[in-house]
């Protein structure tokens, strides 16, 4: 698996299997994969230096003069970047940094893994977490945009006033509300972009980023990656996309997530293919949605990459260019409504491929090969030298492996799987046996495909039945009239949690919750899993990638369904309710009443002693 070779056409895990035992037989020193991201640009750059590697789009009007960049400039970039952190913090500095998607940083990212180590961070974490996260890696630097973007520059003023030791560069103008130590453009241009200006570690296992994960409540944990961790994935992808010269990506995901620097970048850039980026605030800039089928025409995109939320607004979108150039679509990053393929297919014509990852496999664990036609419902075969276990749940904890059609835990092991999280006593649970327990319920079919059942955490467990909430969401998916579906367990007293259904309509569709029940159970075959609710919403409420944030939606039902009972107990004396979920304490119920009353807070403390969730109380 050499980057920037033709790679063989792979359709199945037959043919998977018949490209190990080939590569195994075949492989010499200097057809041996890269130690590191550095040595992988570097050949990429050597073999296509003229070759467009990122363009970005502002608005994507046709007018439009957009940014690019060749592989030349790239590994200059990259390099002087390098040089530029090395120079501030010595070998091995942790960089930081607040950005939104900007050729600059690629740069930052790739050129931090060089000199030391990344910190992506998301600029949408409370100012806390953001200070918990840098304070916790040991960065030294941040590297945050100017005051062009000012729900980032905020951030960064007031992480430097957390932490007035960290070494702040700005890429754009800054804000009059901080003075960046360096300035980032200068600093750039003063270092050399033709080779590194020190000694680079080519320790392939060295960990070169620490991604956050979670969501954004709750401290969301540090996963440590290696450059063989990235590079296993990222030519895992490359091979099972068919990634070659001349591809173009749609991009339009954050870059400090792994999905927009792994299989929508680097697998790019390792094949001299080319990253077309969706504006600096991606999917978030409404320009991108409308505008895309333009966007594909005049780039000449052939795949065409958004997570299901995304893609379901894009293919919303009226046709109105000639996209000829696309050749399959590619999604990923959470579950997807089982119609989305059908309306991607009878779009354009073309197939809608699923990829799974997460963080802690390097941004990949599976993908529907492109050589072959998307099978419904699966995410595909493993990598290539990668293992992928199904294993039954017993009370002692794992059993032995699933056969077809079976559902069990998903386990993961091979090169791309983490070392674990920078806080090694959250590793219990999750890293095991030099693999990681994903959480996710799957099975295969008989031909080694994948399939995602749902997740474990996610289970709704009504009196001890456990319940499959995706079995729900794709029930109601089937329905014409919805949009989006979204299936979460809602306290009970007697059952612990009972099933309800939050849910959106497509744009000009009407149809009551009856209507939409009555359809949805002809289709649900356990009747425990019947929801008892169906909440119709404008909108749901999304990670920054637009995955549908769960602990949000399971904190809306508990409220939907506690906020009346305890308006009875306790009448004019209750101000406020509010729940969260997904901290240590699970789902927690905050009530704020106007004065201290004994008797009104024994009732509640009564009521809510029925549910499983915890209380706290307080006064105006």
């Amino acid at each position: 698996m050499n980057p920037t070779s033709e790679l063989q056409p792979v359709a199945s895990l037959v043919d998977l299997e018949a490209f190990e035992r080939a590569w195994r037989a075949s492989v010499t020193g200097n057809e041996a994969a890269p130690a590191t991201i550095y040595d992988a640009l570097r050949t990429s750059s050597e073999v296509r230096p003229d070759a467009v590697a990122l363009t970005l789009v502002n608005q994507g009007t046709q007018d439009e003069n957009p940014q690019r960049a060749s592989y030349r400039t790239l590994i200059d970039g990259v390099t002087r970047a390098a040089n530029l952190f090395a120079d501030v913090g010595g070998a091995g500095v942790g960089i930081a940094f607040l950005l939104p998607c900007l050729i600059e940083t690629h740069y930052v990212l790739w050129g931090a893994e060089t000199a030391g180590y990344a910190v992506p961070l998301n600029p949408f974490l409370t100012n806390e977490h953001l200070v918990e996260l840098i304070s916790a890696s040991g960065a030294r630097i941040l590297v945050t945009a100017g005051s062009e973007y000012p729900e980032v520059w905020e951030k960064a003023v007031a992480v430097k006033e957390a932490l007035p030791d960290l070494i702040v560069t700005c890429v754009g103008t800054p804000g009059s509300d901080l003075h960046p130590d360096i300035d980032f453009a200068a600093a750039m241009e003063d270092q050399d972009g033709s080779s590194l200006s020190f000694p680079a570690s080519q320790d392939p296992h060295r960990v070169v980023a620490y991604f956050h994960t979670g969501g954004t409540t709750g401290v969301p944990k540090l996963v440590a990656q290696t450059h063989v961790n990235q590079l296993t994935a990222a030519l895992g992808a490359a091979l099972l996309l068919g990634i070659r010269e001349g591809d173009c990506i749609t991009n339009g995901m954050p870059l400090f997530h792994v999905g927009g620097t792994i299989p929508c970048s680097l697998s790019f850039f390792l094949q001299g293919a080319h990253v077309l980026m969706l504006s600096p605030r991606g999917f978030r800039n409404p320009a991108m949605i409308a505008n895309i089928w333009r966007i594909v025409e005049r780039f000449g995109a052939t795949i065409l990459g958004a997570v299901p939320t995304a893609m379901g607004a894009l293919l919303s979108v009226p046709l109105d260019a000639n996209i000829g150039s696309l050749r399959l679509g590619v999604t990923g990053a959470s579950p997807s409504p089982p119609n989305l393929a059908e309306r991607f297919a009878a779009i354009t014509g073309k197939g809608l491929h699923e990829l799974l990852g997460m963080t802690e496999t390097g941004g990949v664990t599976a993908v529907d090969p492109a050589a072959s036609s998307p099978t419904a419902g699966s995410v595909g075969i493993r990598l290539p030298f990668t293992t992928l276990r199904v294993r039954r749940q017993t009370a002692d904890g794992m059993g032995d492996d699933c056969g077809p059609g079976e559902i069990g835990l998903l386990f993961v092991e091979g090169p791309h799987v983490s070392p674990g999280y920078l806080d090694e006593t959250q590793n219990a649970g999750v890293f095991e046996g030099g693999g990681v327990n994903t959480g996710d319920l799957a099975y295969f079919d008989v031909a080694g495909r994948l399939y995602i059942a749902g997740r474990s955490k996610d289970l709704i467990i009504r009196s001890g039945h456990n319940i499959d909430p995706s079995m729900i969401e794709q029930a109601f998916m089937r329905h014409p009239a919805v949009d989006a579906a979204v299936a979460v367990g809602q306290p009970d007293r007697y059952a612990g949690e009972l099933p309800v259904v939050f849910l959106t309509l497509r744009p000009g569709q009407e149809v009551t919750v009856d209507e939409l029940q009555d359809f949805a159970r002809s289709f649900i075959a356990e009747r425990p899993a019947w929801p008892k609710q169906v909440y119709v919403v404008d909108a749901l409420p999304t990670t920054a990638v637009g995955k549908p944030y769960k602990p949000a939606l399971r904190a809306q039902a508990a409220l939907r369904m506690l906020k009346p009972k305890l308006h009875d107990i306790a009448g004019d004396h209750l101000v406020d309710v509010s729940a969260t979920d997904g901290g240590k304490r699970g789902l927690e119920i905050s009530i704020r009443l106007k004065e201290p009353h004994e008797a009104i807070e024994g009732a509640i403390r009564e009521e809510l002693g029925g549910y499983v969730v915890s209380c706290s109380l307080a006064y105006t």
